[in-house]
């Protein structure tokens, strides 16, 4: 973990969003991790694994999609790897899924993109996990806002948000 990251465990106390509530309200331990997010870098997972020192494995991105049927859906996935659709279509039920837009993924979560949480949205959404979340100890999501990750075991992340495993990924 680089310097720029500071662990913690619950409590956020005065710097608390959404997610660190949602935590807090449910008992889970969760680890904080932050850093300096630079103003210029967009892809915000990658960012994410470089200033903490983690791998890419355990820093998990989340990104909202629209089914065909007009539903958002949450899918957290592996920050180094790419979103299959239409397996998050299968895993939600739907006939087929596309990448919702920025401002309505903004809207319905109460987080900016890049800062996107599962945790603590301000529209619960039916969220799905990809399935290597399930064979790792701790994963990190963001905390809801950017520069700040939270870690937490998956098994806790699934109970507070409701989420599924599932494959979500595209294979390279």
């Amino acid at each position: 973990m680089s310097k720029k990251a500071k662990r913690g465990t619950g409590g956020s106390g005065g710097s608390a969003t959404p997610a660190t509530r949602a935590l807090d309200a449910a008992g889970v331990t969760y680890v904080e991790a932050r850093y300096t997010h630079e103003g210029e870098d967009r892809d915000f997972a990658a960012e994410a694994v470089r200033e903490l020192g983690l791998q890419a494995a355990e820093v998990f991105k989340t990104l909202v999609a629209r089914t065909t049927a007009g539903d958002l859906v949450v899918a957290v996935l592996p920050s180094d790897h790419k979103l299959d659709l239409k397996a998050l279509a299968r895993a939600v039920g739907a006939k087929g899924a596309e990448m919702a837009a920025v401002p309505d993924a903004e809207r319905a979560t109460g987080y900016v993109r890049g800062g996107i949480s599962p945790l603590g949205q301000r529209t619960r959404m039916r969220t799905v996990v990809d399935a290597s979340a399930e064979a790792l100890p701790r994963i990190y999501v963001s905390g809801g806002r950017r520069g700040f990750d939270i870690g937490l075991a998956p098994a806790d992340l699934l109970r507070v948000t409701g989420a599924a495993y599932a494959p979500l990924v595209r294979e390279p």
